[in-house]
């Protein structure tokens, strides 16, 4: 009898899949909260990865699910998933019609201090290898974004040229769904959101990670409001915010009574489009 294990197998046998928690769920629909780091599902981009949202979800729930819509991989929070083609196509078509209310916490460089609607075109980011054949001059597409600075913080700190630091607490609310719209939105009005390796700020996203010894993009989709697919009835689900985020929050001097105090992010605003 052999008992020895091979290194491969036993690497294989460590290897554990991310947690994901069911924040609703019925007869037609599911929604899970994402961790970061998590794929929505396979791609040829990731044929190395072992998980994902959507396998995590079928095998949770004991059924196929359907994809609707995705989230970035380093971003977590709410995601939709449908039971069935029909329930699928109805969720497709509110969110091509963007009926569908999505909310997102970011924190990003600098104080804000205003509320506005960025309208601002952009011009589709294209993947080498899967957008080969598409037009890279391809005009700009429409992109609009509603924001809402919560808090704000100043940290005895140095992250570059001066002898403090300065980060804020931004409520996102997409009114379009551009391939990383947040990230590049938010890098166009100059608050880049931290931890954005693509189009954030290296100098800050070092101090970040090395200050609050957390790794991650820090981008959540906190709530997701959306019409049943059956029933019409509207749906709203919020998720809770990661125990990280609240360690940030505390090192920020942000207490909960400060949170509590901030605007309600969750409260329909007299932005609109």
């Amino acid at each position: 009898m052999n008992d020895q294990i091979s290194v491969e197998d036993d690497d294989i046998e460590l290897e554990i899949a991310p947690e994901i928690k069911v924040l609703y769920e019925d007869d037609d629909v599911v929604v899970i909260h994402k961790p970061a780091g998590l794929l929505v599902h396979r791609s040829y981009l990731a044929r190395k990865e072992r998980f994902f949202a959507m396998q995590l979800t079928r095998d949770l729930v004991g059924c196929h699910v359907f994809p609707v819509h995705r989230l970035d991989r380093p971003t977590s929070g709410v995601l939709l998933f449908a039971k069935s083609s029909e329930s699928a196509k109805n969720l497709c078509q509110q969110f091509a019609e963007h009926t569908i209310e999505k909310h997102y916490l970011a924190l990003v460089r600098g104080n804000m201090h205003e509320a506005a609607i960025l309208d601002y075109p952009l011009k589709e980011e294209f993947d080498a290898l899967g957008d080969k054949d598409v037009d890279p001059n391809k005009a700009a597409q429409e992109a609009v974004t509603a924001y809402w600075p919560l808090l704000n913080s100043e940290i005895p700190y140095s992250s570059g040229r001066y002898p403090t630091s300065r980060f804020g607490l931004v409520h996102l609310m997409p009114h379009t769904g551009r391939k990383h719209q947040l990230r590049r939105h938010l890098a166009h009005l100059r608050h880049p959101i931290l931890g954005d390796t693509t189009h954030g700020d290296g100098k800050q996203n070092r101090f970040f990670r090395e200050h609050f010894n957390c790794n991650r993009l820090w981008l959540i989709a906190k709530k997701l409001v959306f019409s049943h697919p059956v029933t019409g009835e509207r749906i709203s689900v919020e998720t809770e915010l990661e125990s990280e985020w609240l360690t940030v929050f505390a090192g920020l001097g942000w207490s909960e009574q400060d949170l509590q105090g901030s605007p309600d992010f969750l409260v329909a605003s007299d932005l609109s489009c």
